[in-house]
């Protein structure tokens, strides 16, 4: 059977992000998607005012496989934003006032958050924004549609550009992320994924010859609870 190359596999365990241009953000393990804005890239101005950057970016389509992570193993991501204006409260610098918000990235395991960073060092322009974070015991495990990796992207920017008849003011707000190849996120997925047995649930499943000592222990277990019943008659008897 062929795979579909928008799921992960041996060979590629790297998710990009993707936008239509009007209100739909997804992602997958393609590098390619036709149904992707073609200027490559989301971006989204404003003179003056607050541009609200709200993008969940869910897999789609869904995850079709259970996923094992490495032991101390690394989340990488990489993501290219264009912010232009004033994001940031309380500096005096600008129009910001309480209605702002730095850039936050946050990634999620179907429902449960695995991660979460606020920027605080986002600067005038384009900017390459990394992050990495550790596996931990709770996330090692992505159970198939239910545990589709889900990346959530906000912003808050302000704009305070205007003109008059003769002389013009402030500086408008600009956000932009790069698509495909130039936002994307590493998954560190053990190669013991792509197994049948993985992949069939039969790793978490345990019978006697798994186990030696198991028939052992229960047959010694079964012998003392004898002895003692047998011990109790003949207290009684007596």
């Amino acid at each position: 059977q062929e795979e579909d190359p928008k799921q992960p596999n041996a060979n590629n365990t790297t998710m990009y992000m993707y936008h239509d241009g009007f209100g739909d953000a997804w992602s997958h393990f393609s590098a390619n998607d036709t149904e992707s804005t073609a200027e490559g890239e989301l971006r989204e101005e404003k003179d003056n005012g607050i541009i609200d950057i709200n993008l969940r970016f869910r897999m789609k389509p869904d995850l079709d496989k259970r996923l094992l992570m490495t032991t101390d193993g690394e989340f990488r991501g990489n993501f290219k934003i264009t912010a232009e204006g004033d994001w940031t409260n309380g500096d005096n610098s600008g129009p910001c006032n309480n209605d702002c918000e730095n850039l936050n990235i946050t990634v999620f395991r179907g429902g449960a958050e695995v991660y979460t960073n606020q920027f605080t060092g986002i600067n005038q322009g384009e900017n390459t924004v990394p992050f990495t974070f550790a596996v931990t015991e709770d996330h090692m495990e992505w159970d198939g549609r239910d545990d589709s990796p889900i990346i959530e992207v906000t912003m808050k920017l302000k704009g305070d550009y205007q003109e008059s008849f003769f002389t013009a003011s402030g500086t408008p707000a600009a956000f932009a992320i790069k698509l495909g190849m130039d936002s994307r996120f590493e998954m560190p997925i053990s190669e013991d994924s792509w197994s049948e047995e993985f992949q069939a649930g039969e790793d978490m499943m345990m019978d006697d010859e798994d186990t030696p000592g198991f028939t052992l222990v229960t047959a010694s277990a079964a012998l003392g609870m004898a002895l003692f019943m047998n011990k109790g008659r003949e207290e009684d008897e007596e």
